[in-house]
């Protein structure tokens, strides 16, 4: 038996990446998947691959987080179902583009801002009920290095992040007296489609694979947990307790 078993799990961005080897990790512990991503052929070879591994299928869900309507819709379903919800991996996330922040186009920066930020909020309003329904909800917020750094052309990308992190840390505040808890994970250079994109010139050899780092996230998904309001930084395998003092 899995160290998750029977727990009800939702991923997002689960159909390549970070986010189809975190869905694995997590069906092979035991928990029931829900996977959401825009690409229905990547959703199938995820369940496939479920099947494979353990027998079981996942739940899945083709829907673009741009679409937030559907994100409301996505609680109330889940509601009906199974009427709670144990682990969040809010892991779906827009690059954009590698330039100037004036050199920048609108459409660009709105659609790495409605992915990054709008999108995660509008999750975290549709299923945070459901997560304060388990007995130990567990929430992941996937975020990148490049939200302390300020890493010159790339922007939208490090803002959104940014903002990203302090959204889940006051999320994690306003939770400290519930079961349920929140944290941001920077994953660091993953050998993934979008860090290719980014670094077209790396070896992708010399990175971890999504697998690995799906490993490590699974600790984090685990009723035993007891960290909250933090961020886990992989390549480190730690926490890092960035609130600032008062």
């Amino acid at each position: 038996m899995g160290s998750l078993e029977g727990r009800l799990a939702l991923v997002t961005g689960a159909s390549r990446g970070i986010g189809y080897a975190t869905a694995r990790a997590l069906a092979r512990e035991g928990a029931h998947v829900i996977a959401v991503a825009r690409t229905i052929g990547g959703l199938e070879e995820l369940d496939d691959a479920i099947k494979k591994e353990t027998g079981q299928s996942a739940t899945l869900v083709p829907m673009d987080l741009t679409d937030m309507p559907a994100i409301d819709r996505l609680g109330g379903a889940i509601n009906d179902r199974w009427g709670k919800l144990d682990i969040l991996v809010a892991n779906a996330g827009a690059l954009g583009t590698i330039s100037p922040v004036a050199h920048v186009e609108a459409k660009v920066f709105d659609e790495v801002i409605d992915i990054n930020i709008k999108s995660t909020w509008r999750l975290i309003r549709s299923v945070e009920p459901l997560l304060l329904k388990s007995d130990a909800g567990r929430a992941l917020v996937l975020s990148s290095s490049v939200a302390h750094t300020a890493r010159a052309f790339w922007g939208p990308y490090a803002a959104s992040k940014a903002a990203l992190e302090v959204l889940v840390r006051v999320w994690a505040e306003e939770q400290e007296k519930t079961a349920l808890k929140v944290n941001s994970v920077d994953p660091g250079g993953t050998r993934t489609a979008m860090r290719a994109r980014a670094f077209p010139g790396e070896d992708p050899a010399t990175l971890p694979k999504p697998a690995d780092v799906a490993e490590k996230l699974i600790r984090l998904c685990s009723p035993e947990l007891d960290v909250t309001g933090k961020l886990f930084k992989v390549r480190e395998d730690r926490f890092v307790d960035y609130r600032l003092p008062e």
